[in-house]
């Protein structure tokens, strides 16, 4: 499998391109505010693509969905929608055939109630939910609550080995995997979920302390 991340632009976005090396075949994930340079890479490689997702529905992930819809003739999906190439919806555990590979969509609401997580081979995309050290923002209790159980019952029970690629360059590297996470995130490291929200409500006070940027 081949995974390109890519520096769209606004808030230090990422954005993907995975593909399946036996037979070209390509999604993209948050093509964001550079869906040229995707749609180019795909092109300059040979790859086919199959599929956009949005990990959700912030403007900052989909700003580009417009643009790329009209390069690719693919319209993008989020959580809930269904595919009119496949028929295939959106939801939780849903698997989108790509040549020799499979795509799972893993629901994981908390940062938004629609937020998603794409699991392909050894490759996570987290979007805002889980980034390198950090996780999403959420405003409420109850977002908080939803983040919490998203992260430690769907993606930390993945395969030590998996690669994060998160939705952001908020990290201190582009880059990680599910066993540095559960071992280093300091969200992760908490006991229980009052210890989570409270890390959450104090988390500038914590950067600063512990030289965090």
């Amino acid at each position: 499998m081949v995974v390109e991340q890519f520096r769209t632009g606004g808030d230090r976005n990422f954005g993907y391109l995975a593909a399946c090396e036996s037979t070209g075949e390509a999604l993209v994930v948050d093509a964001s505010f550079n869906p040229e340079m995707i749609v180019r890479f795909a092109a300059e490689r040979g790859f086919i693509i199959r599929y956009i997702f949005s990990t959700h529905g912030h403007d900052d992930h989909t700003n580009g969905n417009e643009k790329i819809k009209l390069m690719t003739a693919l319209v993008p999906l989020l959580y809930g929608d269904t595919c009119s190439h496949t028929g295939i919806r959106v939801i939780d555990g849903a698997l989108f055939p790509l040549g020799t590979l499979e795509a799972r969509i893993i629901h994981t609401p908390g940062h938004t109630r629609d937020s998603i997580c794409i699991h392909i081979g050894h490759a996570l995309f987290t979007g805002d939910t889980l980034f390198t050290g950090k996780v999403g923002g959420t405003v409420t209790e109850e977002q908080a609550l939803e983040e919490y159980q998203s992260l430690h019952h769907k993606l930390m029970v993945l395969p030590e080995e998996t690669t994060v690629w998160p939705g952001h360059d908020y990290g201190s590297s582009p880059r990680s995997s599910i066993s540095v996470e559960r071992a280093s995130n300091p969200f992760l490291q908490q006991k229980d979920f009052s210890a989570f929200f409270l890390l959450k409500q104090n988390w500038g006070a914590y950067k600063k302390a512990h030289g965090i940027a």
